[in-house]
């Protein structure tokens, strides 16, 4: 056994600090996780983790009780346990002894998500959870380097529960920390595994909880309460992440906004079933946590067979917009994150629906190639027996009725105009009505022999069944070689109900990880193949999918007034180069709304732009304005793209104002969106943030096309130039215009 530290470990970078005391052979325990704490000794650390055990109180244990990041309840602990599970009603309450402690640095190019992500395995050496022979190291107390990805390793064992435990904690170069836990069964006879939950403290100043809610079309609708005594749980029981996923669950000081105050969050990063919580305990310990959600038996563990949780990130910040670009920044910091300019794109979904024909989607593309679309993307209806969402799903083989020359033709009239080609699937469903659930009904998802309820039509495909994952693997590799297609619009549309393997219980957990072995396989398969991950639009937005993935379709409600909540609480988890964000037609095919091209391009632009709408129906004028915003878009992506996100925290809620500040603060684009009526009229000065204080800069206004009621501010005829203290203190008059209106400006360093 190595020698275990005396002192607690503090892991920094990024501005912020984590605190973990591993003393005694117990299990990590956080001392301390928020802002950064600069150089510590050791004494001062142990001094600090002294400091924060709680004093003993009346009708509570003789010791204090102390929290790890997989909570004990041996230890006195009477919030949510970390490990819950059996071996036949035995060894319910396993206490962990630590074994060995590993602390090494993370090299840069392996410090992006584990491709292998969570699971269950095999039967495994009886060392499964214990070993990490190639960075073995003995553990290191005191201040690790800042500005370095650092992982700690805890393996610890239970002799009498036969239990093996392997807990990670990361601390990203960007400051956000990620922790999972792994447990092994190391004696004869099943463990059944019924949750495996990591959490992390916060302080008694936390106190307002925000997360998530929504629905189809609507995804992403914050929600706040106060966090009182007891538990605020959050699940997922879709069998995928959900419209109404809490996404981002944080606690913070009252009245936390974009700008300020404390938050703590907490992000499962994992697309099947899952929890996400906040405890506030009578003791006053107070913790936010999460893992995936197990099905009744779906991880039972034979000896030597290990089930490792996913990741479960926690960010920290001085105000959202800090908490937010944790996130960003890591997120662009993986090898695989997409680098190359994202391409302007054009869906046509929302211009043909199921009607596929040749003349009608070449003129489409001509259309599209004109105004300067670089992407074109064929959605769903191009394959046999697809003439509306009653059938064909799953027979993966282009409609020799509607494509008697196959896909070629249009594929080649694309390619000829400019554009890549992307293709709509759903590899994960099947219709009942389809030539492979006539061939194969016992690939269909189900519980104890009867079918689940339809949903779209529609059922799943048990890709857990090495037979059907085969299959569809192949088909997909046929129809993507055949044509070299360059994007795959990844479709998922319905909930896993009653999911199960036939004969063999429920089967989320096995079926997530075949999707995402499916998608890396395609991956390895085409390695410039990009892949869009849409579930009824939004419901699989998680960092479990975006490591297989390139962008997200954040919903399918493209409806601009909705899209600005969507769009702007969706960047607190992902960057707007992952946001599928297209311009919507004149009237809005899931609202009924009808709104100004201006409204729509501008909502749009602030994203991984694209057009979901019939050009055909387009005015001379409306292709005009279309190029002009395209032109923009492209001028300024790199910008959007790979700048600090920056919302400014409004009093009147009818204004949004947002935008992209490039690292070196020398521009910046900035966003005035007017989403409703205020009770007041003008609505008075905007204020510009997260400039440098100390520069000069020239504001100009982007006004494309018609913006009706637009009455410019006076300012604007003016010089235009201000230092960036004053943008951010003072601010500017906000022009008059009428409701549901965006003018971007554009701010440049003098």
């Amino acid at each position: 056994m190595t020698q275990l530290p005396t002192a607690p470990v503090h892991l920094t970078a990024g501005g912020v600090s984590l605190v973990l005391d591993c003393s005694d052979g117990r299990l990590p325990a956080v001392v301390h996780w928020g802002a950064a704490l600069g150089e510590q000794s050791d004494a001062e650390l142990r001094a600090l983790a002294a400091a924060d055990v709680l004093p003993l109180q009346p009708s509570t244990p003789d010791v204090a009780v102390r929290l790890s990041v997989l909570p004990e309840p041996h230890t006195g602990w009477t919030g949510r346990p970390g490990l819950t599970g059996h071996r036949d009603g035995h060894d319910w309450s396993p206490a962990f002894t630590v074994t060995d402690l590993i602390v090494t640095d993370i090299p840069s190019a392996t410090s992006g998500p584990d491709a292998s992500g969570p699971g269950t395995s095999g039967p495994a050496t009886s060392d499964a959870a214990t070993s990490d022979a190639a960075t073995s190291l003995t553990a290191t107390s005191g201040t690790t380097a800042s500005g370095t990805a650092q992982r700690l390793v805890a393996l610890a064992e239970d002799r009498v529960a036969g239990l093996a435990l392997r807990i990670e904690v990361e601390m990203l170069v960007s400051g956000l920390v990620r922790l999972r836990a792994a447990v092994t069964n190391r004696a004869p006879g099943t463990y059944t595994v019924d949750d495996l939950t990591v959490a992390l403290p916060v302080p008694g100043r936390a106190r307002e909880v925000l997360d998530f809610a929504g629905r189809w079309g609507k995804e992403r609708t914050p929600q706040r309460h106060e966090l009182v005594v007891g538990t605020h749980q959050r699940e997922g029981r879709r069998g995928r992440t959900g419209p109404d996923a809490a996404t981002v669950l944080s606690v913070g000081t009252p009245g936390f906004g974009f700008a300020s105050g404390e938050v703590w969050g907490v992000h499962v990063g994992w697309s099947g079933n899952h929890r996400h919580h906040a405890e506030r305990l009578a003791d006053g310990h107070q913790v936010i946590g999460g893992g995936e959600l197990l099905l009744p038996g779906e991880v039972r563990l034979a000896e030597g067979d290990t089930h490792t949780g996913p990741w479960v990130y926690g960010a920290h910040g001085d105000g959202l917009d800090a908490q937010a670009r944790r996130f960003h920044d890591w997120l662009r910091q993986r090898p695989q994150h997409p680098v190359r300019p994202r391409p302007m794109t054009i869906n046509v979904w929302e211009a043909v629906y199921f009607d596929h024909d040749l003349e009608r989607l070449t003129d489409l593309a001509d259309r599209a190639a004109r105004i300067g679309v670089e992407r074109f993307v064929l959605d769903d209806g191009w394959f046999r027996g697809r003439r509306d969402d009653r059938a064909g799903l799953g027979d993966w083989f282009v409609d020799e009725d509607v494509w008697p020359d196959g896909l070629a033709p249009l594929v080649d009239h694309v390619r000829a105009l400019g554009m890549e080609f992307g293709l709509w699937f759903e590899p994960e469903m099947v219709n009942e009505d389809s030539d492979l659930a006539r061939e194969h009904p016992e690939w269909i998802m189900q519980a104890d022999g009867r079918l689940p309820v339809r949903a779209r039509n529609q059922q799943v495909l048990d890709l857990a069944i090495p037979a059907a994952y085969e299959h569809v693997l192949a088909r997909l590799t046929a129809v993507i070689g055949e044509v070299g297609v360059d994007y795959v619009k990844w479709d998922h549309n319905r909930d896993l109900v009653e999911a199960g393997t036939r004969g063999a219980g429920a089967a989320v957990h096995e079926q997530t990880l075949a999707a995402y072995r499916l998608m890396a396989a395609l991956k390895e398969r085409f390695p410039a193949l990009e892949i869009e991950s849409c579930s009824s639009g939004g419901s699989r937005v998680d960092l479990g999918v975006v490591e297989h993935t390139d962008r997200v379709w954040t919903s399918d409600c493209i409806d601009p007034l909705e899209r600005q909540q969507m769009n702007r609480w969706t960047m607190q988890l992902l960057p707007p180069e992952m946001l599928g964000s297209h311009i919507a037609s004149g009237t809005n095919h899931t609202t009924g709304r009808r709104h100004t091209l201006a409204f729509r391009a501008g909502t749009a632009l602030f994203g991984h732009l694209g057009i979901e709408w019939d050009l055909a129906t387009a005015t001379e004028a409306e292709e005009r304005e279309l190029t002009e915003w395209i032109a923009h878009y492209k001028a300024h992506r790199d910008l959007l793209h790979h700048g600090d996100l920056v919302r400014v925290d409004q009093a009147d809620p009818t204004q949004l104002v947002y935008g992209s500040v490039a690292p070196d603060r020398r521009e910046a684009l900035f966003f005035l969106a007017v989403v409703g009526r205020s009770e007041v009229s003008p609505r008075g000065r905007t204020t510009l943030r997260g400039l440098d204080p100390d520069t000069r800069y020239r504001v100009d206004p982007l006004v494309v096309g018609d913006v009706p009621g637009l009455e410019p501010a006076p300012w604007w005829s003016g010089d235009r130039v201000f230092s960036g203290r004053a943008l951010e203190v003072v601010g500017v008059q906000a022009p008059m215009t009428f409701p549901e209106t965006v003018v971007p400006f554009r701010v440049v360093a003098v």
